[in-house]
């Protein structure tokens, strides 16, 4: 029996294409049952319309999820697991609401969309998570360094689950972006993978060769010192005390917490495998449209590309007069074919000059990505994104809001495993 998953936050479907492949259900361990995206402040919401496109016969919705929650709870049906790419915002907490409606947060809405849904399932609740976001996330806001993780680790906790994360870079371990996320599993207690890491004795050991994020992205062996703090159960307290200095983060980019108690360590990748790079994911010249080359003989805008890409020291002004100084490091420029490609940003399509946009040479000539080029850096198939009513510059800004497809696929594969077995071993027991 697949592992029934709900997809919040959907976009156009990364999640959904690491856990089942492409075509739908190459993978016969997931199965999307059922998922939503909505972007606020747009009429047309362009994400949805792909996704409904790829996927005509899903249970999808386009609705706000909060609406749903509110209105609507009964159509998000039970599930195994819930998986998401979430935004970074402000996760304090506002304060506490009367009976079912829980905790809410003053901005970071998103999150406690999340919590809703788990606290309001109760013992139907899923019993693995699987969620993704900047990797900024552990550090954030920057007065109060990592309360914001801090709060959603206190949420898990109180809800019952163990949680891991680990900030990953695609490109170290073989993929053709450098793309950093934070990536956070989660395991109801009542799950035999919770009961494993409660009888791991040294916590470090989950986090270097035993969890399962280690073992789909492996890690050299941990040598550096080894944090262990606990997370306070009242989220109102976590909210406005926690490492109220502000000076050292206490979070590294690994980490485990079960029952309130965190170790968290600063670890590497161990990757020996193929590289993929940005040259290996272009397509043939002569496939790429006239619009996205960048003349040589208009001298005005390469020297627009040429400034911006480059190395300033100069004095700027306010729109209130305060003069400053302002400096910025060169970049390479055009981008290297022979690594993997920069981070992708919503901001990577249009025609006009800009210091983040990939640019590359090809048979003497500049040219920006194209879609399909970005779609493969982010690992998802070719003209996954096209559609007579989405634009290029829209097809480049669902490219910097979604995820490596090839993490997810890996974290998927191994906790697919881990469950099998678990359901095997209970079988024959």
């Amino acid at each position: 029996m697949p592992i029934r998953v709900v997809e919040l936050f959907a976009g156009v479907g990364g999640f959904r294409i690491g856990l089942e492949g492409y075509p739908k259900k190459a993978n016969a361990n997931y199965d999307v049952s059922w998922s939503n995206q909505w972007e606020p402040s747009t009429k047309l919401q362009h994400a949805n319309l792909v996704y409904k496109n790829r996927w005509p016969d899903s249970n999808h919705s386009g609705e706000n999820i909060a609406d749903v929650i509110e209105n609507n709870f009964d159509q998000i049906p039970d599930h195994d697991l819930l998986v998401g790419g979430f935004p970074c915002q402000d996760y304090s907490v506002a304060t506490t609401l009367k009976n079912s409606q829980g905790l809410i947060g003053k901005k970071g809405v998103l999150w406690w969309s999340i919590e809703a849904i788990l606290r309001r399932k109760g013992v139907n609740r899923p019993q693995y998570l699987m969620l993704e976001n900047v990797d900024r996330l552990l550090k954030s806001p920057i007065k109060q360094r990592g309360r914001d993780f801090a709060v959603m680790l206190a949420s898990l906790n109180n809800l019952g689950y163990a949680v891991e994360w680990r900030v990953i870079n695609a490109a170290e371990y073989g993929m053709p972006q450098r793309r950093r996320r934070v990536f956070f599993l989660a395991y109801r207690n009542d799950s035999e993978i919770f009961n494993r890491i409660l009888e791991t004795e040294n916590k470090a050991d989950w986090l270097d060769s035993d969890g399962i994020i280690a073992t789909a992205f492996p890690v050299k062996e941990i040598r550096e010192k080894i944090k262990t703090d606990n997370i306070n159960e009242d989220l109102i307290k976590v909210s406005e005390q926690f490492n109220l200095d502000g000076k050292d983060n206490p979070f590294e980019n690994c980490g485990v917490m079960i029952n309130g108690e965190f170790t968290t360590v600063k670890v590497k990748p161990n990757y020996s495998g193929p590289l993929q790079t940005l040259g290996e994911v272009l397509i043939d010249l002569k496939d790429v449209p006239e619009e996205f080359f960048i003349a040589k003989e208009d001298v005005n805008k390469l020297k627009g590309w040429k400034y911006l890409k480059g190395s300033k020291r100069e004095i700027r002004e306010t729109k209130e007069g305060y003069k400053y100084n302002y400096s910025e490091g060169s970049m390479i420029f055009p981008d290297a074919l022979d690594n993997a490609s920069r981070t992708i940003i919503t901001g990577e399509g249009g025609k006009s000059p800009s210091r983040f946009k990939h640019v590359v040479e090809q048979n003497g000539r500049l040219r920006r990505l194209t879609p399909i080029e970005l779609e493969r850096l982010n690992m998802f198939p070719d003209n996954h994104t096209e559609l007579d009513a989405i634009t290029d510059t829209k097809r480049a800004f669902f490219m910097g809001n979604a995820l490596v497809v090839g993490i997810v696929q890996k974290l998927g594969q191994e906790l697919s495993e881990r469950i099998n077995i678990n359901i095997n071993q209970e079988e024959v027991a």
